[in-house]
């Protein structure tokens, strides 16, 4: 066995000491540096894209956020969409599944200056309850908004959601615009949850038999063909012959008016069956 010299022992130790000081500094540097999110990266159940910022107004401004609401973003990403809101007065809340996101939007809510009223928690969007949302702010791929249609569905009528570029199938969107001078995503949709008021109603005027597919409401009064019918929130309008109809949906009552000929009474409309 060749036996090392003294020296060169020592040069040999100290320079091992050296990288491993060198190594546990650099360890711990990259340890110490924020979390920063890199376009296109994976998550469980999208990639992570951002919105640009003048859609995050855009789909605020379509939402018509104020301090009355509570807007809530399923998948909230670096936190924009609630922040965005969070700066209008509102209260937000976003839920994402990977924490380190989850902890760059507190970092960026403190940032903006709007860590009160943006909050954010670690959770699977399509496990979470969002019920008491007046607004979803959202840019999910078309099959996530697709798993979650039914829920939307369930939320109150008159709820707002909107959505960067995906629209959710088989629900035709209330509103669409496109931002001019503008690259990539630049299209926000929205959607109003409707009321639900297919079935048979009792009006002093007969029968009203109503089918509803999404906002868009047919049927008939009578024999008389209902036209022109539509859901927002919980209004609903619709034409029978010569008369237009409007009323206020409240689970199985409506009340309205209805103008025949310049003249405006009221109605009154009971469900007996769904």
């Amino acid at each position: 066995m060749t036996t090392m010299p003294q020296s060169v022992h020592r040069a040999f130790l100290a320079f091992l000491f050296a990288l491993s000081v060198t190594s546990l500094a650099a360890a711990q540097q990259k340890a110490a540096a924020p979390f920063e999110p890199v376009v296109g990266q994976a998550g469980k159940d999208v990639v992570w894209v951002p919105t640009p910022p003048e859609l995050v107004e855009k789909m605020l401004d379509m939402a018509q956020v104020t301090p009355q609401d509570f807007v809530i973003d399923l998948g909230s990403g670096d936190g924009r969409n609630v922040i965005g809101a969070a700066k209008r007065g509102a209260r937000a809340l976003g839920i994402e599944y990977n924490p380190e996101m989850v902890e760059l939007s507190m970092r960026n809510a403190e940032a903006a200056g709007v860590a009160d009223k943006a909050r954010f928690v670690q959770g699977d969007m399509f496990a979470s309850d969002f019920s008491e949302a007046s607004v979803l702010a959202l840019f999910l791929l078309p099959s996530n908004m697709l798993q979650l249609r039914s829920k939307f569905l369930q939320l109150k009528p008159g709820t707002r959601i909107v959505a960067n570029q995906f629209g959710i199938e088989g629900w035709t969107a209330d509103q669409t615009e496109t931002l001019s001078d503008c690259q990539q995503w630049c299209t926000a949709l929205l959607w109003i949850v409707p009321a639900k008021v297919q079935g048979t109603w009792h009006l002093a005027e007969g029968e009203l038999t109503l089918k509803q597919d999404y906002q868009m409401v047919s049927g008939s009064l009578g024999a008389t063909p209902v036209t022109n019918g539509r859901l927002r929130g919980d209004r609903v309008t619709f034409s029978v012959g010569g008369a237009d109809y409007t009323g206020r949906v409240n689970g199985n009552a409506i009340d309205g008016t209805v103008s025949t000929g310049g003249k405006v009474r009221t109605w009154k409309a009971s469900r007996s069956s769904n």
